[in-house]
């Protein structure tokens, strides 16, 4: 039991480094053309997970680093979701899922986003499936709510009937979307 023990603890040495150089190198692929992702998810009947980011916003960093890079590392959320990231900079375009080139800024409008990170769950045409997530103000529970909204958006997309009689994550009617702002209360 003792040369098992000190056997685990040599191989962990040396995978040790290994593991957080490669959690270090992986980054969350930025989109560039939202209709091929639109098409993979059609195709896959998978939702897209659309974080949007800014440069130098350090939540945006932690929601990266602590969630979205672990989910892709990981592997489990392969046959749930597609993860992309959008970045707002001066002069970022993209291929939105029309298939026209406009600036992530224009993007993000068009989702009325406001603060970052916002985490958005559309299908392939882009079409809003959960409600979003915006900002980071309880990380200990932050990976429950991700998950919960990544399975609300994929029963979206594979069993409407079944989607439109759950309680969690959902995507309020349009009508009451009005503010900025809301919370869904159970």
């Amino acid at each position: 039991m003792k040369r098992l023990y000190s056997l685990v603890i040599i191989v962990s040495a040396f995978l040790w480094p290994v593991d957080s150089s490669l959690h270090a190198a992986m980054t969350v692929p930025v989109v560039t053309n939202l209709q091929q992702d639109g098409s993979q998810a059609v195709s896959q009947r998978l939702p897209i997970l659309l974080t949007v980011t800014s440069l130098g916003c350090s939540y945006c960093e932690l929601l990266e680093q602590d969630f979205l890079q672990p989910m892709i590392l990981g592997g489990h959320y392969r046959d749930k979701v597609i993860i992309r990231k959008l970045e707002l900079y001066p002069g970022a375009t993209v291929i939105d899922f029309n298939g026209q080139s406009i600036t992530a800024s224009e993007l993000s409008d068009r989702y009325r986003v406001f603060v970052t990170p916002t985490l958005l769950f559309v299908d392939g045409n882009g079409k809003e499936l959960a409600e979003r997530i915006i900002g980071i103000n309880t990380p200990e529970l932050y990976g429950g709510y991700l998950d919960n909204c990544i399975e609300t958006a994929l029963l979206y997309i594979r069993d409407p009937e079944k989607a439109a009689r759950i309680r969690g994550c959902q995507l309020q009617p349009a009508a009451n979307r009005d503010t900025l702002f809301t919370t869904a209360a159970p």
